[in-house]
């Protein structure tokens, strides 16, 4: 007959604990510097970012993203009146971006900001956080003319109603006519272009070009008709010149050196009523001309030397120029990839495209002092001490997450487990009390009648009385039984047989309570050394805040204060380890000694029970020791030959004769 099998080893399982433990402080060691939190309180409202740039749509370098907020996606109520409180934060959760905004209407509800976005990831998301909603925000730390690219030498946005052409960039490129402008363009302001009415483009030493040089250029243009040599962009500079043009609805580039003139062939009309993204990049090359982020042609020569002012549109004295709407006039001092050139063309468009590139979300809880309950507020001052906190005791803390983890995973494997054998135990004490009246009815040469404890249990009953430590003491002290009875053929117990069943279930009993018992000295560990390692984390953490404080020579509560409390946070995280596991330890001991007295109690019984059912043989038992007769005492002289009835019982007969001399 076979014993039940035994659970998993203990050190398997300790293995597989710390292994978990192993797992967790790798996870907690890689993002100690991950984004997380609010950036900052003051910020009641925060505002989820997503860049995804479209496959071969992914930019280089840094790049002018343009937000579009409207009633659907924006508080303006929560903001202040101009939109100064607008902050745009880093994905790593910390670092404001430079913002400006060309439109911010509260009474409209609309607004256009401008991010510059140092990176964008190719080929996944960039996170970025848009915070709002705090009426005592300083002035922003960058002003607008920074936040344009290093490669930016003019931005007109044509949002300057009335007024010149206004450059945004720190280059003050500015126009010196007024374009007649207009409100429904692709992004806030435009303006609109009769043929007869261009903008001055200054020669500036930022707009100089030396032959060869890197540029791009790019507009966004609506077409009005076919206009027949409608010139868009021209600089010339004695016999070298550079055209971007739309004659017929046809864009194209035309270069003009010493060598002769160039120009892109003939593609695809842009159309009407349609607002088209335009790109000129010249390269040390070649130029090329990109319509909506696509290459559309190229001419093979660089662009010469400029260094004249320059026209958009045209006047009736150059042979009139572009009729249509103009709007974002960008200019760089280099050559842009095909990625970011798609990218502008994609995500300034507005179109359904655009709002998956960047995905302005809704708004996220409040994590400013506005709307936060006084217990919210209680718990993230801990986040604001965990972030003072030294490396020795992101250490201590590391530390005690591994003890909490193996902690609470013992208790809840413990939890489960105790239940579950509580749970067999009691269906199989029930069923006892029916067998235990008559042990002689089971068939102790089927082991399957031993195992089914007669057949008066179900099989989904067995099934969950198998993890029962009584039953396995059952099943022992019956496998005892079984091979004694089988050897002497009789159905009887010598009082040393159960003396040795007795000892093969004490032995049952220690097996079953080291099952019970194993693991929990993770949870004494943790009780015990869970405070000390934290101790041990303040104490260092402690003594680097005075070491820095002496160092400084600087002794003010500011200095001392965080220091001290970043410390502390590790004898808390200490107690938090040691806390729960002293309950749950205590909780699981009492349950693990209650288990074993009725186990105790058990065998007392099977035992008693046993002894009862099968008795000792009494023919096994030694006889008793032999006596010689007594010697008859010598008769009396007057009962001499009178027999005497003692009791109406023996009657003795005759004295025997005296032997013959």
């Amino acid at each position: 007959m076979m014993r039940p099998p035994l659970p998993t080893q203990p050190s398997i399982r300790i293995a597989r604990w710390f292994a978990l433990g192993s797992l967790l402080f790798t996870q907690i060691a890689s993002s100690a510097d991950a984004p997380s939190g609010w950036w900052d309180k003051a910020w009641t409202v925060r505002k989820p970012v997503h860049l995804t740039p479209p496959s071969g749509a992914e930019p280089s370098g840094p790049t002018l993203v343009l937000l579009r907020l409207h009633s659907g996606n924006f508080q303006f109520g929560a903001a202040k009146e101009d939109g100064g409180d607008v902050r745009v934060i880093a994905e790593d959760g910390k670092t404001p971006l430079p913002v400006h905004f060309e439109r911010y209407d509260a009474l409209m509800n609309e607004a256009l900001l401008w991010v510059l976005v140092p990176e964008i990831k190719a080929g996944a998301t960039t996170h970025l956080n848009l915070y709002y909603g705090n009426a005592e925000a300083p002035a922003a730390a960058t002003s607008a003319k920074d936040s344009f690219p290093p490669s930016a030498t003019l931005v007109y946005h044509f949002n300057d109603r009335g007024s010149p052409a206004r450059d945004s960039t720190a280059n003050g490129n500015a126009s010196t006519i007024a374009p007649a402008p207009t409100d429904g363009a692709l992004i806030a302001g435009g303006i609109l272009q009769f043929g007869t009415n261009g903008v001055d483009v200054p020669g500036s030493d930022s707009l100089k070009w030396a032959a060869a040089s890197e540029v791009t250029l790019s507009v966004w243009v609506k077409p009005n008709g076919q206009t027949p040599g409608g010139v868009l962009y021209k600089r010339q500079d004695g016999a070298g010149s550079l055209v971007l043009g739309v004659d017929a609805g046809i864009p194209y580039v035309e270069i003009k050196d010493g060598s002769g003139t160039a120009r892109t062939t003939t593609g695809e009309p842009l159309g009407d009523g349609a607002w088209k993204h335009l790109a000129l990049v010249a390269s040390t090359t070649k130029t090329d001309l990109y319509v909506g982020g696509k290459l559309y042609g190229s001419v093979p020569k660089p662009i010469p030397a400029l260094a004249t002012p320059a026209l958009i549109g045209g006047t009736v004295e150059s042979g009139g120029g572009f009729k249509g709407e103009v709007d974002e006039f960008v200019i760089h001092g280099t050559a842009l990839s095909a990625g970011s050139i798609a990218f502008h063309a994609i995500a300034e468009s507005g179109s359904d495209e655009a709002l998956k590139a960047v995905a302005v979300l809704e708004d996220e809880a409040s994590g400013g002092t506005a709307h936060r309950p006084e217990w919210v507020e209680h718990l993230l001052l801990f986040g604001d001490i965990a972030e003072k906190m030294k490396f020795d005791g992101w250490v201590a803390v590391a530390l005690c997450a591994v003890m909490i983890v193996l902690s609470w995973w013992v208790s809840i494997v413990k939890f489960n487990y105790l239940n579950s054998i509580q749970k067999g135990s009691d269906l199989f004490l029930k069923d006892w009390r029916k067998l235990s009246a008559n042990l002689a009815s089971l068939d102790l040469k089927s082991e399957e009648s031993i195992q089914t404890m007669g057949g008066i249990v179900s099989r989904a009953t067995m099934r969950q009385i198998k993890k029962s430590p009584i039953y396995h003491l059952y099943l022992i002290g019956f496998e005892e039984i079984s091979h004694r009875l089988n050897s002497s053929g009789k159905p009887v117990l010598s009082s040393r047989s159960m003396q040795a069943i007795k000892a093969a279930l004490d032995s049952g009993l220690t097996h079953e309570g080291h099952n019970m018992t194993n693991g929990l000295i993770l949870l004494t560990i943790s009780v015990a050394g869970g405070p000390y390692i934290g101790l041990l984390g303040t104490v260092v953490g402690v003594m680097i805040t005075f070491a820095e404080i002496a160092k400084s020579g600087e002794v003010e509560v500011a200095a001392i204060a965080p220091g001290i409390a970043s410390a502390l946070l590790a004898t808390t995280v200490g107690l938090i380890v040691a806390i729960p596991a002293l309950f749950n330890y205590s909780y699981l001991n009492n349950r693990i000694k209650i288990l074993l007295s009725s186990m105790n109690v058990f065998i007392d019984e099977f035992v008693t029970k046993t002894a009862e059912i099968y008795p000792e043989d009494p023919q096994g038992a030694l006889p008793p020791v032999a006596r010689p007769p007594a010697a008859p005492s010598p008769p009396s002289p007057s009962m001499t030959g009178h027999p005497v009835s003692f009791g109406g019982g023996i009657t003795p007969g005759p004295a025997p004769a005296a032997p013959a001399e």
